[in-house]
């Protein structure tokens, strides 16, 4: 019998026990169940309903526990629906994120850019000595290629009987004294330019009364030699490309340039530009057009880009780097840079109301230079904007709980 009493006796103090820490749990549960309904009681707003800002679109009609996160359901009031995503911040709190306030402004944005490019031949420059005769070659003075030539500077001597036979045709009338003689004497010298004699030959001819077997070709431009495509005692056909000159006093730098930044170097865009090849030195340009070639692939644009190289330092094939500066526009609302949250399906900005609290405004944004960017809808001029720890009250706002979580003090 007594192994039996103390048996019950156990079985009913554990009875207790459990009962008293049910009742411990009941207790505290209503408490904190209590406090979110005294809170809207105290502050005398009504609510329409409570969430979990976890899960903001399960709404409960009574306060209490998170049954997905076991936290407490935050109150949402009837003041707060189409506030839009307004937050209110404490002072304190304010200074504990490190929220920094700035303005917007009007401001004229000069766009600039930097961009990468390899040096080419102006093509404007490119001349070409060509046959417009068959004959061949008895003497080349340049035998290289990317050699440099000047103007009149010899480059081969060639025979091509059809040029001796115009000029002695044009010797024999060089002399006519009557009209007929003289018109026919000025179509013969007229044929000796369209056969492609130079014209050096040709006063040659005028001067000394006689013509020579061989014509030297000399070269009508200053330049390099990029093409040589006849050898001493080679023949030639008509229209064979005998030499191609190109000029270096200018040129071209092709720089690829993001398709969404082509509108900030309109033609005629001040351009700076470094070669790796000439540490320290800056050659200056403006862009002559952006090229009608978007490559698939990158979403870039060829931008054609003029340089001065009146010292021929830049060669065909060097990389250089570009900065290139827009043509400052009409006055514009700006923004600085960091003041914006691009998600890549909006662009906000938290705007700073003269009461206190902040308010999420949903800008369209334009271009960006110097750490400005210009804002195209959305703000005015003057207001105060946030430009550090706007993440936050972000996410508080899109959350709809930066009132219980960061307020010391109740929305108005």
């Amino acid at each position: 019998m007594n192994e039996q009493a103390l048996k019950v006796s156990i079985g009913a103090i554990g009875v207790l026990i459990v009962g008293a820490l049910l009742g411990y749990w009941f207790a505290q549960h209503r408490a904190d169940s209590a406090q979110p309904a005294a809170t809207s009681e105290q502050s005398g707003r009504k609510v329409l309903y409570w969430h979990d800002p976890m899960y903001p679109n399960t709404r409960f009609d009574k306060p209490g526990k998170s049954p997905f996160m076991n936290m407490q359901l935050v109150p949402v009031y009837a003041d707060e629906q189409g506030s839009g995503a307004a937050v209110r911040v404490s002072p304190d709190v304010v200074q504990n994120l490190g929220i920094r306030l700035g303005k917007v402004e009007r401001a004229a944005v000069q766009p600039r850019l930097t961009a990468v490019g390899s040096v080419a031949f102006d093509e404007r420059l490119t001349e070409v000595v060509q046959a417009r005769v068959e004959g061949y070659v008895t003497r080349l003075h340049v035998k290289a290629p990317l050699e440099r030539v000047k103007r009149g500077q010899p480059l081969a001597e060639i025979v091509a009987p059809a040029w001796l036979e115009a000029e002695e045709e044009y010797l024999a009338l060089i002399d006519a004294r009557s009209e007929r003689g003289q018109s026919i004497r000025d179509a013969a010298r007229q044929r000796l330019v369209v056969l492609g004699i130079p014209e050096e030959s040709i006063r040659n001819i005028e001067t000394q009364r006689k013509t020579n077997a061989a014509t030297t070709l000399v070269a009508p431009t200053d330049g390099i030699v990029s093409e040589l495509a006849v050898r001493e005692g080679a023949a030639f056909m008509p229209g064979a490309t005998l030499f191609r000159l190109n000029g270096l006093k200018t040129v071209w730098v092709n720089a690829q340039v993001p398709e969404s930044q082509v509108s900030l170097v309109p033609a005629g865009s001040v351009v700076s530009v470094h070669a790796t090849a000439w540490p320290g030195a800056t050659f200056k340009g403006r862009v002559l057009s952006a090229l009608p070639d978007v490559d698939a692939t990158t979403r870039t644009l060829p931008v054609r880009v003029e340089i001065e190289n009146t010292d021929f330092k830049l060669a065909p094939g060097m990389f250089v780097s570009l900065a290139l500066e827009g043509k400052a526009g009409e006055k514009q609302l700006v923004v600085p840079s960091e003041a914006l949250i691009m998600t890549g399906e909006r662009s906000v900005v938290i705007v700073a109301r003269d009461s206190g609290g902040f308010d999420v405004a949903n800008v369209q944004v334009g271009s960006q230079s110097g750490g400005k960017t210009v804002v195209l809808s959305g703000l005015e001029e003057g207001q105060q904007i946030v430009l550090s720890g706007q993440f936050l009250i972000d996410s508080e706002a899109s959350l709809k709980s930066s009132v219980s979580r960061l307020s010391a003090e109740p929305m108005p």
